[in-house]
């Protein structure tokens, strides 16, 4: 049990530093290059589509192949998503994303790694963000 609690830490580790890393290389830590991908009447940059299209195709590859083994290399079962209803509630989060996507140019992700810049505005942004994410449940039940 230690050894697959191990790995799964480290996959978790690695799967992050690579994720970060790549949001770095292709620039989408720059919240000017997202925000400029939201401007399409304006300095339209389609950099984001391209890094986007890559994640794409690269999850549809993995999910192909991974799905083929009988269970995850650190569970005992995948943990696949079941719901498919478009409820109340993923409208709401699915506005207040693009929203603040729009408005800020980061979502969770790339905000994470850029704070390895230490600019102001990560510094402040991702507090924000957890803050948003640890309310999202109490204001959920509210709806």
């Amino acid at each position: 049990m230690v050894k697959q609690q191990t790995g799964k830490l480290i996959s978790a580790l690695v799967s992050g530093l690579v994720f970060g890393l790549g949001m770095a290389i292709s620039g989408m830590t720059n919240t000017d290059r997202v925000q400029g991908f939201l401007d399409l009447f304006g300095q339209w940059d389609p950099t984001l589509a391209f890094v986007m299209g890559g994640g794409l195709v690269v999850a549809f590859i993995g999910y192909k192949l991974v799905l083929k083994n009988p269970t995850p290399l650190f569970a005992d079962s995948f943990s696949l998503p079941t719901k498919t209803v478009i409820d109340k509630p993923l409208w709401i989060g699915a506005i207040l994303f693009g929203v603040g996507w729009g408005l800020v140019g980061y979502c969770p992700g790339p905000a994470i790694a850029g704070l390895s810049y230490g600019y102001t505005a990560t510094l402040l942004f991702v507090p924000t963000m957890i803050a948003g994410l640890l309310l999202a449940k109490p204001i959920a039940k509210l709806i």
